[in-house]
């Protein structure tokens, strides 16, 4: 559809977009598990490009300037900011509203032909070929890093890679069990794999990503928790993995739980997947979770810190650590948009990005 942006505010950055990668969190959106403040609403939160109007902004940003988004917005100065988790700024809780922070009746963005507000997704909207953003969500990144590879640390790479270094905290010789191998569980599995762990066990029904984990990282895949679980038994001497990460593109409290039974005395648990968000059932046992002592952990980007985090995956990236270019299996024009995502779901896609 054709659609008008307003020129950026106070704060605000107007970026004509490079890529985006095509998370499954968008797909919640599609499918009604997680459902927006307004329709129409424009969908991507993983994205780069380079800015072409910038109002003033704390942040030094220009016209010109290369940036990441963010899709968790960072104010700098909340109790969350402050205290080093920028993941739960404040910010974030209207990033499904459509509108600006603390203004439901606030959009930059509209119907070209009847002027009626169209939502933005995370506040930012990378399935845009023009997006009006908050310099909150924006990072500047060097401009010899291709931004095709760049917008993939904005979400789903620091999300996973995050969830096995900072949620999970592998350290040398953990034996850890990533469960489901898409965007999110490969960058676990190579969070894994940087943190040191001696037994990486990725879990997917799918042979392509078994086999992409292997590449990545992964020491062994198989198809089931019930092989994974008696992998890292055998692993252990009986006790269980250290942690098991769960990245299940529609995550169900079932796969929490077998998550939860794998995991040896004092383990974590890490719940990183989104599934339908009306549920609140967790098939555990309580006596297991007390008297085993383990531990059961949710994890909202990782548990990163964008204006850091997204500049130390580059760099990382740049000094041949953190692999990119091995993520996308393949990229995609704007109206391919729904192929796209039906590739993900038929299992062809490790990441999928559309480069404009």
């Amino acid at each position: 559809m054709d659609l008008e942006i307003d020129d950026p505010r106070d704060n605000e950055v107007q970026v004509q977009m490079v890529a985006s990668g095509m998370c499954h969190s968008d797909d919640h959106m599609a499918t009604g598990d997680m459902t927006p403040g307004i329709y129409p609403f424009a969908g991507g939160h993983e994205g780069a490009g380079i800015v072409t109007k910038a109002g003033r902004n704390g942040k030094g940003l220009k016209e010109g300037d290369h940036v990441v988004f963010s899709f968790l917005p960072a104010c700098g100065h909340c109790r969350w900011c402050a205290s080093g988790m920028q993941n739960l700024c404040d910010l974030g809780a209207t990033l499904l509203s459509g509108a600006r922070w603390g203004d439901p009746t606030d959009f930059r963005v509209k119907l070209a032909d009847s002027g009626q507000p169209v939502g933005q997704m995370c506040g930012i909207s990378t399935f845009l070929q023009t997006t009006t953003v908050s310099a909150d969500s924006a990072v500047k990144v060097p401009d010899d890093i291709p931004l095709d590879k760049a917008c993939l640390v904005g979400c789903g790479v620091g999300t996973g890679w995050g969830s096995a270094v900072n949620a999970a905290q592998v350290q040398p010789g953990h034996t850890v069990i990533v469960m489901g191998i898409g965007g999110i569980g490969i960058n676990a599995v190579q969070g894994a794999a940087h943190a040191g762990a001696s037994n990486i066990i990725a879990v997917d029904p799918v042979a392509f990503k078994r086999e992409k984990a292997q590449e990545l990282g992964a020491t062994h895949a198989v198809e089931s928790m019930e092989e994974a679980t008696e992998l890292a038994r055998q692993f252990t001497n009986g006790q269980g993995a250290d942690s098991a990460i769960v990245t299940v593109g529609v995550t169900t409290g079932e796969h929490v739980a077998q998550a939860f039974s794998a995991i040896r005395k004092a383990g974590t648990a890490v719940v990183t997947g989104l599934g339908d968000m009306t549920e609140a059932n967790l098939p555990i046992a309580i006596s297991e979770l007390t008297l085993f002592q383990k531990r059961l952990q949710g994890a909202m980007f990782g548990m990163s810190n964008p204006n850091w985090d997204i500049l130390r995956q580059l760099q990382l990236y740049r000094d041949g650590v953190l692999k990119l270019d091995e993520l996308i299996t393949k990229t995609y024009s704007l109206d391919e948009i729904a192929q796209g995502y039906q590739d993900m779901h038929d299992g062809k896609n490790i990441r999928g990005v559309i480069v404009y």
